[in-house]
């Protein structure tokens, strides 16, 4: 099968939207006792300033900022550009304006802007050649100069070497062109509607401007000896319109490192998904099909300075069952998200994962004995500059069992011959990473565990004579 790779939205918040969710004709909400993001406070002296937190524009370079290692001034755009970086040497060449075309200073830069890089300078760059993620480091030393520019030493440095003892929070709408999408299985569609009117994709007509969707219609495993008409099959949507959160408060609180700070993704989104047939996974572990990876590295303006936000995402379809049962599944779910991680001084890094849910009748037809369980669920991961910050497992999933035929909805409406039942639910874990120190806050002793979360109803049920 041949990989084809396009680039699209972030789907990848579609099942970490499906992250804390429960399927019910009652909203559930997700993961335990979320945390709040933490709040902005005032600085006692002033200095501080409140940072506008937007897009990073499109259509032209963004500029780097620098923080100069003299001590004087705030970080500002500058006229340096990372030419060249090597991740394993550390080793990068910095160019400047003088350096390339000659032109006058842009409007609205200081001279401090267009000096020179030196030792002691930190550089935050969206993506570059060599940093594909961006770029965040400080200058250690000037090597020399070279044709394209000066090519320096750098060290690992973090946000709040450039972001100082400023605030800032805001809301970024993740571009639905910007995502890489490669699908791993055939049947697989991707549709997203962008808000200056573009539509791509067969159902990209019917989005609401700035969504995405993912379409799959796949056959999956049946069981070895099941008929040729037991064949599986699962087919469905999952909807999403994400957006990054960001918060930071370099407010002292007592130590080296900032107040509060707050990564994470939100959004509305809907799924529905139908697995039929007789599937196969009669061995015990459950049986993961992955189906489409998706990457986007959208950069969010934070004041002068570019933040590079990670996102990764593999969806999946996955059938725990025991061969013996023909089934005809669907689940319908809205709802909302929000995933992330939360610091506050004297606190440390605390979980955050909310989820409000609310899904239409479920149908579900089970025939002969046994037990099935499928989930279309989701690896997720977000970061920043290439560091893994937050990882999470999401799977919403719909369960039967049978001993014999069993009709079922979830809206009352039963057609039963023997026992069975029915159940919705949805299975949640991951961690918090030591890489979110990344802000300038202390750094993890392990992983924080978002905390294993399983929620399951029962959707229908029943017991009648044969």
């Amino acid at each position: 099968m041949r990989m084809l790779a396009r680039r699209l939205l972030l789907p990848g918040l579609t099942a970490l939207a499906l992250a804390a969710t429960g399927c019910s004709s009652t909203p559930h909400t997700g993961a335990a006792e979320p945390a709040a993001p933490a709040p902005l406070t005032p600085s006692a002296d002033g200095t501080s300033q409140q940072l506008d937190v937007a897009a990073a524009p499109q259509g032209s370079p963004t500029p780097a900022a620098v923080s100069r290692g003299d001590g004087k001034g705030k970080t500002e755009k500058s006229s340096l550009k990372v030419a060249s970086y090597d991740s394993k040497s550390g080793r990068a060449v910095i160019s400047t304006a003088s350096e390339g075309p000659t032109r006058a200073p842009s409007a609205g830069k200081s001279p401090e802007a267009a000096k020179p890089v030196a030792a002691g300078d930190v550089i935050a760059s969206a993506p570059a050649p060599g940093a594909p993620n961006g770029l965040l480091a400080k200058v250690t030393e000037v090597v020399g100069k070279t044709d394209r520019g000066t090519e320096v030493k750098t060290a690992a440095t973090t946000l709040n070497s450039v972001l100082g003892d400023d605030k800032a929070d805001g809301k970024v709408p993740v571009d639905p062109a910007a995502v890489v999408v490669e699908p791993l299985m055939k049947g697989v569609t991707f549709s997203w509607a962008k808000g200056d009117g573009l539509k791509f994709g067969p159902e990209g007509a019917k989005l609401p401007l700035g969504n995405l969707r993912l379409d799959v219609n796949a056959s999956v495993d049946t069981a070895p000896d099941a008929p040729a008409s037991a064949g599986a099959s699962v087919s469905g949507f999952v909807q999403l319109a994400p957006q990054v959160e960001f918060q930071y408060d370099g407010t002292k609180g007592g130590g080296a490192g900032p107040r509060g700070a707050y990564l994470g993704m939100s959004g509305d989104w809907s799924s529905q998904w139908k697995l039929q047939g007789r599937a196969a996974a009669s061995t015990g572990a459950p049986k993961r099909i992955p189906f489409a990876k998706l990457h986007s590295s959208p950069v969010i303006q934070v004041g002068p300075v570019p933040v590079v936000v990670n996102l990764d995402l593999t969806t999946y379809i996955q059938v725990e069952a025991d061969g013996r049962v023909t089934l005809d599944v669907q689940q319908d779910v809205k709802g909302d998200f929000k995933v992330g991680g939360s610091y506050a001084f004297g606190k440390g890094w605390t979980p955050v994962s909310t989820s409000n849910v609310q899904s239409t009748p479920v149908q579900a037809t089970l025939t002969a004995t046994g037990r099935v369980k499928g989930a279309l669920g989701a690896e997720a991961s977000v970061g920043l500059y290439g560091a893994v910050g937050v990882t999470a497992d999401f799977a919403p999933y719909l369960r039967g069992e049978a001993d014999a035929k069993a009709t079922a909805s979830s809206d009352g409406k039963t057609s039963v011959s023997g026992a069975w039942a029915v159940y919705g639910g949805f299975d949640l874990s991951g961690n918090l990473h030591l890489q979110l120190s990344l802000f300038g806050t202390p750094v993890f002793e392990r992983k924080i565990p978002l905390g294993a979360l399983n929620r399951e109803w029962a959707l229908a049920s029943g017991n009648t004579g044969r």
